[in-house]
This record gives structure tokens, C-alpha cells and sequence, in this order.
């Protein structure tokens, strides 16, 4: 079902795989993001599958400029069917050595970022009465873990937002729909570019999903929005339900282990850039691409995932093959 999608944080990471994805598929793809470099190697991947595309370089933190991002887009390309939010940026370090102004600029771009797109684009689609929005959140959102306190806090706030407006759309009967996709750890750039004070190299938490399977649940929650998130991975599966079921037993475990598991081994590079203020991938730096340092960990699929995806027709099997069951152990019992 081809369209105009627009994708922020577009230039690396999960939004340049989700943009590839939307593109393989025929949508007209807008890409926003800070990192010019990134932006423009993406729109010509964009471009390679035959779609157009637009590079739009935007602070998602500036809430102005994305009123006349999506101004733009809607002129150049046509009205959006499908916003696609992603953008963000992070600080790995304990909470004592964060400053409040990072602190501050984690939260405007990770969670407001969020909020300033969506306000700008849904007056649109509620007067079309049509349209999807997709936030990307993280198992994150639901379970903190130590040395992300600013990203945990961000998630979790867009878990709120997408909650309470979701359910206004819900009263208004309104044919705009929002879901959110939570996300395992996946291998992306910004274990190379985000402002740490870890001693070592920062990683996720393994297990870990290449980009592609993250923007392969995005596109799929793009197309059935009518759900109210869809969780990506067997690893948040279980983190999420550990974390209902028995959250001071996981805080201790984390406390136990969550410092070592977010490094490698390796110290962490003196000239690692750091995208917090300025964009890794600006006009003075590289085009990182959509995938990490960890392609030699990372997986590129998920089991879990194709269930999620086709849980009707799975629930169907399950009923038809216990109802047979059941069948058979009637017929056995009358014999």
C-alpha cells in the first residue's frame, strides 16, 4: 500500500532502515534528522528503489521547525499517510554525572521531539480522517535500567502520551490511528556516537536485532494500526513480563548486572563524537548507515516477531488443534 511516509531520525539506526523498508514497498519517503551526511545517503537509498525522496534536516527538539517540516513535506510530496517517529539521542553515564542541560536535551529531542511531530502532523490527518502514527518506544518504556535514566524517562513518557492519545482518538471514532512498536536492543550507530562516560565501549543488552528487523514490525505496525502497540523480540517479551510480574527482583538483578552488560570489553575510543548538541554525521562528519559495530552479535530475525504478526491466525491453529484434541480424547473416552 504505497504512500508518503515520513520518517524522523531518518539519517541512521532504525529510521534509515525503516526508510529503506517504506521505500521497498513504493512509499515517497521524507527524511528527518539532523546528520545532512546521513540524510542524503539515505534519500539516495530511498531513491534506488524507485521512490522520491526528500531530505528535510531538522531539530526535532525545535518545535517551529517541525510545524514548517511537515508544511513542506505536504507541499512537496503530498499529504502524509504514514508519520513514522524515531528520532533521538541519549546519554550513557551514571545519573550523578549527567548534567541538567543534558539531561534537559535528552528529554526535548527523545520525548518532546515525539510530541512536537505528532502535534504537528495529526490536525492534518483528522481533517482527512485518515492516517498512521507509529512511535518507536523500547522495552525501555515499560523497564529502567541503570545508566539510561535520561532514555528510560523519555520512553517512558511517550508511553503515557501514546496511551492518553490513543484513547482520544478512540472517543472521537477518529479513522487516524497511533500505535507504538516496542524495540529490543538492536545493533545502531549510537553506541559510536552518544555522549558516554562509561569507561568502555557502550553496548546493548544482548541479545541484539539488526536495524532491519526493528523497521520490518515498524512498516507492519504502520499497515495494522488499529493495535495499541506490538512488542518486537522475544527478549522483550520476557523483560516485559519479568518486569509485571517480579519489577524488585529485575531492579536488583539490574543493579547486579546492568553496568557490565552495557560495555564491551574494549575502552572507549578518545575521538568517539558525540551527537548530544551537534549531529555525528554532520556536514564535517561520515554517514554512520542503519547498522552498529555489532554485526557479529547481532541477529536478523526474530521468531518471536512473525507470531506477534500473525497472532489471529496462530490463535486459530491453537483452537482448531484443541478442539481436534479434544475431539479425539471424547471419542477415546466412549470407547
Amino acid at each position: 500500500m504505497a504512500g508518503v511516509t515520513v520518517v524522523t531520525g531518518a539519517s541512521g539506526g532504525i529510521g534509515r532502515a525503516c526508510a529503506r523498508e517504506f521505500a521497498r514497498r513504493g512509499d515517497d519517503v521524507a527524511l528527518l534528522a539532523r546528520g545532512e551526511s546521513g540524510l542524503e545517503a539515505a534519500a539516495e537509498e530511498v531513491r534506488s528503489f524507485g521512490g522520491r525522496a526528500l531530505v528535510v534536516p531538522v531539530d526535532m527538539a525545535d518545535a517551529d521547525a517541525v510545524e514548517r517540516a511537515v508544511a513542506t513535506i505536504e507541499d512537496e510530496l503530498g499529504p502524509v499517510d504514514t508519520w513514522v517517529n524515531v528520532a533521538f539521542t541519549s546519554v550513557f553515564a551514571r545519573f550523578d554525572d549527567i548534567e541538567p542541560a543534558e539531561f534537559r536535551r535528552v528529554t526535548e529531542v527523545s520525548y518532546l521531539g515525539y510530541v512536537y511531530a505528532t502535534m504537528a502532523i495529526l490536525p492534518r490527518m483528522k481533517q482527512r480522517d485518515r492516517g498512521a502514527i507509529v512511535h518507536v518506544g523500547s522495552a525501555l518504556a515499560y523497564r529502567g535500567i541503570p545508566l539510561q535514566s535520561a532514555y528510560c524517562g523519555a520512553k517512558h513518557a511517550i508511553q503515557g502520551f501514546h496511551e492518553s492519545l490513543r484513547c482520544e482518538l478512540l472517543h472521537e471514532r477518529s479513522n487516524v490511528h497511533v500505535t507504538m512498536v516496542q524495540m529490543p536492543a538492536v545493533n545502531t550507530p549510537q553506541f559510536s556516537w552518544v555522549l558516554s562516560r562509561l569507561p568502555n565501549h557502550a553496548q546493548p543488552v544482548p541479545p541484539i536485532y539488526q536495524p532491519e528487523v526493528a523497521a520490518r514490525a515498524v512498516v507492519f505496525a504502520a499497515d495494522h494500526p488499529q493495535r495499541r502497540e506490538y512488542w518486537v523480540g522475544a527478549s522483550t517479551v520476557g523483560t516485559l513480563m519479568a518486569n509485571a510480574v517480579v519489577p524488585g527482583l529485575l531492579d536488583r538483578y539490574l543493579g547486579r548486572t546492568g553496568f557490565s552488560s552495557q560495555q564491551t570489553d574494549k575502552p572507549k575510543p578518545a575521538d568517539q563524537p558525540a551527537n548530544l548538541w551537534e549531529p555525528a554525521d554532520g556536514p564535517e562528519g561520515h554517514d554512520f548507515g542503519a547498522h552498529g559495530a555489532f554485526d557479529g552479535k547481532a541477529t536478523a530475525s526474530s521468531p518471536q516477531q512473525w507470531v506477534a504478526h500473525r497472532y489471529p491466525q496462530v490463535a486459530a491453529v491453537g483452537a482448531a488443534v484443541g478442539a481436534l484434541t479434544g475431539a479425539v480424547w471424547a471419542v477415546s473416552r466412549r470407547r
